[in-house]
C-alpha cells in the first residue's frame, strides 16, 4: 500500500457496466479506492444562517459531507456517474427530489443505493444490512413522485445516474437526521472514538475505518461472560452469539474481510491492535438477548509503525500486529 493511497484514500474512478434486461442494480462497477475522502475538505460543514440553505453544482463524480442542494444538468452525455454521501456517525441521510427533468424512456436513470457500492462490494454487506439488496436500490423511474424522499439506514448513502441529453438533470436536497442508535458506520476520519449500543436487538453492527489504524478496545460489555481472553484469527466466539470481532481488508466487504481477533467476554481494557489494512472494522454481532455496549478509540498509523508491521508478518495483503 503506497503513501499516497494512505494519504489521499479514496479518490474514486468510476466505470458502470451498462444496463442490461433485468439487470437493474449496477452489482458490478469499477469504483477504484484511491483518494475519495480528499474531496471532503471541500465539503465539510459550512456556517450559514439557519434561513439560508447551502446549494452548488453536482458532480458526475461526486462526494457530499454536508447538507443542502445539489443540481446536476447534463452539458453532454453522461454515462457513467454517481455521488457518494456520508454523515456523522449518528446521523443517516435524507435525499428529497427537488425537480427531476429525465428521459427513463430513453435510457435515463437516477437509483438511490443504501449504502455504499465499491468494486462490486458493497457497506453495509448483505449479513449486516436490515433490508434485503432490492429494497436497498430506489429507482426514480420506476417510483416516480411516490418515493420522493429517500432516507438511508446508516450515515452513508449513494446516487447512481445516467443522462443522455444536454439540458436535462435533476435536483436534489440532502439533509441529516439523528439516529439515536447507529449501525454500520464509515468513519470520515483516520483518528476518533465511538460507543456502539445494539440495545437487544438480533442484528450485526460494524463500524468501518478505510485507513490502516490501532485499534484501541476501552470497554465492552456483552451481558453474559465477564472474563477477558482475545482470540486471535479463529472463530471460537462465533458459537457465543454475542461477540465483537476486528476485521482488515481491502474492500468494504465485511463478509470478505479477514478476521483479526474475536472478542467475546466482557471487560475494561484497553486492550489494543495495529491493522495495517486499507479498511478495519469493528463489527459487533448481537443475539438480541442482551444489551451489547463497546467503547473503542482508533488512530491513524504512520509510515514507521506501517514499515514495522510490514516487516514483521507475512500476510502480503493486510499487516496485523
Amino acid at each position: 500500500m503506497s503513501v499516497t493511497f494512505r494519504v489521499q484514500l479514496y479518490f474514486f474512478l468510476l466505470s458502470l457496466s451498462a444496463l442490461k434486461g433485468q439487470s437493474r442494480y449496477l452489482e458490478e462497477n469499477e469504483i477504484t479506492p484511491e483518494g475519495l475522502f480528499s474531496l471532503l475538505n471541500s465539503e465539510l460543514k459550512r456556517d450559514l444562517p439557519d434561513d439560508l440553505i447551502y446549494r452548488r453544482p453536482l458532480r458526475c463524480l461526486d462526494m457530499l459531507a454536508t447538507e443542502g442542494q445539489f443540481t446536476f444538468t447534463a452539458d453532454r452525455p453522461h454515462l457513467n456517474c454517481a455521488a457518494f454521501f456520508i454523515g456523522e456517525p449518528n446521523e443517516i441521510i435524507s435525499i428529497e427530489y427537488s425537480s427531476v427533468n429525465i428521459d427513463c424512456g430513453g435510457g435515463d436513470f437516477i437509483k438511490v443505493f443504501d449504502g455504499w457500492v465499491m468494486k462490486g462490494e458493497k457497506f453495509p454487506s448483505s449479513q449486516d444490512h436490515p433490508l434485503p439488496l432490492y429494497e436497498r436500490y430506489v429507482d426514480y423511474c420506476e417510483t416516480g413522485s411516490v418515493r420522493q424522499v429517500v432516507r438511508s439506514s446508516q450515515n452513508v448513502a449513494m446516487i447512481f445516474f445516467r443522462i443522455h441529453n444536454a439540458g436535462s438533470g435533476f435536483s436534489i436536497t440532502v439533509k441529516k437526521l439523528i439516529n439515536p442508535f447507529p449501525c454500520n458506520i464509515i468513519s470520515q476520519t483516520p483518528e476518533g472514538s465511538f460507543t456502539m449500543i445494539i440495545p437487544q436487538q438480533h442484528k450485526n453492527c460494524s463500524f468501518s475505518i478505510i485507513y490502516p489504524v490501532e485499534i484501541q478496545i476501552a470497554e465492552l460489555s456483552l451481558g453474559h461472560f465477564n472474563d477477558f481472553p482475545v482470540k486471535r484469527a479463529v472463530p471460537g466466539c462465533a458459537g457465543a452469539g454475542d461477540f465483537v470481532e476486528l476485521l482488515g481488508g481491502n474492500g468494504v466487504d465485511t463478509s470478505k474481510m479477514y478476521p483479526v481477533a474475536d472478542l467475546c467476554y466482557s471487560f475494561s481494557g484497553p486492550a489494543q491492535m495495529k491493522i495495517g489494512c486499507d479498511n478495519t472494522v469493528v463489527r459487533m454481532v448481537s443475539s438480541g438477548k442482551f444489551i451489547n455496549r463497546v467503547t473503542f478509540q482508533y488512530r491513524l498509523l504512520d509510515r514507521n509503525e506501517l514499515q514495522k508491521i510490514k516487516g514483521n508478518n507475512v500476510e502480503d495483503f493486510c499487516f496485523i500486529e
